[in-house]
């Protein structure tokens, strides 16, 4: 009977591994079907960074000590003093993922290739079901606990039907298809996100693709710039998690488009490089060569005469007009991946709506009967976390209050004051 098995091997899942490795009175196991660690290959594009401090890594805000820290990473591969030239907070995504994939070959707990095909419930605990991915064999373990980090995947806007996916990328395809792109006279980038925006600057920023026009439209009011104010990042403390996750549902639901410029912008110097690049396209009367719309719905791909054809919706002026496009590729963003198996609870737990499942401020689902097993998720959680829910800094946070629990003590004191700001009223004198 294992304490803790992990669904799925992303950042956070992974987070949470590592700092289990220092607390040996949970045994814990964590399963993922991809054959080793990889965090969004497709879109480790040259050049990009992540957007938050090196410091959000898996474990420096809960324990710095840790030998799973970044700057340890560093220290074992002897980079350290580079980076401490190189001077920057914001790193290399590129790097970012192979600090990850280090930490999941060190972490004994994890186990690649292994994908989990069901969950049942048992006497006062979980089975679940793992199937090897090289041979088929399915192998059961009993877990107390289940923590569900099955992440994200694209959201699609669109039906797409044979002819055109074929001509069409989701943008976590990007790099594995690029060669698809080579030759094409024309792609539409759809999206404004940050996906979106390194997308469509790599496309403009490589020569191979000078003569071919590029197109970029998305249904949002402007191509915003990520608000990075840092009174406006105290959004992603702990305390405003705690606020957010005391406010009624419906109020929650209110607030989240409130904060998306927290999450759904592009990076300033994103920006900066997409209008530096067709500035200097038009010097001495050149011409870019793109076509760039925003407040523009996509609402159907068909295929004509061997070419994509994308209908748009001009929501303002509530007009609808076409664009012609040999290639297509979508970065529209991501919705929760929810695994087929876990339609097995959904009656037995309780909803906030139809798609939204109530969670704790500690993360777990809220059950009927009131276990005492439980079972915490990582994925689907906006409506409860609000706009941090996939914020890598409160990764760390999450994992403590999910062990804290798990424990039945107080492991990690989380009870720090991590705002300047006050989001609670003031008490009465």
């Amino acid at each position: 009977m294992y304490d803790v098995i992990g669904v799925g091997i992303g950042p956070f899942n992974l987070g949470l591994a590592a700092l289990l490795e220092d607390i040996p009175e949970i045994d814990a196991l964590f399963f993922d079907k991809k054959k080793e660690f990889a965090w969004h290959p497709g879109l480790l594009i040259e050049g990009t960074d992540l957007q938050v401090a090196f410091l959000a890594d898996l474990v420096t805000l809960a324990d710095p000590r840790s030998r799973y820290t970044f700057l340890n990473y560093l220290h074992e591969h002897d980079r350290l003093y580079r980076f401490y030239t190189f001077n920057e907070f914001d790193i290399p995504r590129r790097e970012f993922n192979d600090y990850l994939s280090w930490a999941a070959s060190e972490i004994e707990s994890c186990r690649f290739g292994s994908e989990v095909v069901g969950v049942k419930d048992a006497d006062g605990h979980y089975q679940v079901s793992v199937k090897n991915t090289e041979n088929g064999t399915v192998t059961v373990y009993n877990a107390k606990h289940i923590v569900m980090g099955t992440g994200s995947e694209p959201l699609v806007p669109v039906e797409l039907d044979g002819d055109v996916r074929r001509d069409t990328l989701v943008s976590p395809e990007y790099l594995f298809r690029k060669d698809e792109l080579s030759g094409a006279e024309s792609i539409t980038v759809v999206g404004s996100g940050q996906s979106a925006a390194e997308i469509f600057s790599d496309l403009l920023n490589d020569e191979n693709y000078r003569g071919c026009r590029l197109q970029w439209v998305t249904r949002s009011a402007g191509f915003r710039e990520l608000e990075t104010a840092k009174l406006g990042q105290e959004m992603f403390t702990p305390d405003y998690v705690e606020y957010f996750n005391r406010l009624p549902f419906k109020e929650r639901l209110n607030t989240l488009p409130e904060l998306n410029g927290l999450r759904h912008g592009i990076d300033s110097d994103t920006l900066a490089s997409i209008y530096d690049a067709l500035y200097h396209r038009s010097i001495s009367g050149g011409s870019p060569d793109v076509y760039i719309q925003p407040m523009a719905e996509l609402k159907e791909i068909e295929k004509r005469d061997g070419r994509c054809v994308l209908s748009f919706h001009q929501w303002q002026m509530n007009e609808s007009f076409n664009v012609d496009s040999e290639k297509v590729i979508l970065a529209t963003g991501f919705k929760p991946h929810i695994p087929e198996w876990f339609s097995a609870f959904s009656s037995k737990i309780e909803w906030e709506d139809e798609k939204r499942f109530k969670v704790t401020d500690d993360s777990r689902l809220v059950f009927k009967d009131g276990r005492t097993h439980h079972f915490f998720t990582l994925t689907n959680l906006d409506h409860s976390h609000g706009t941090g829910a996939t914020n890598l800094k409160l990764s760390v946070y999450r994992n403590q209050r999910m062990i804290n629990t798990i424990m039945g003590k107080e492991h990690f004191s989380v009870k720090k004051k991590t705002a300047f700001q006050q989001f609670l009223p003031a008490q009465k004198n």
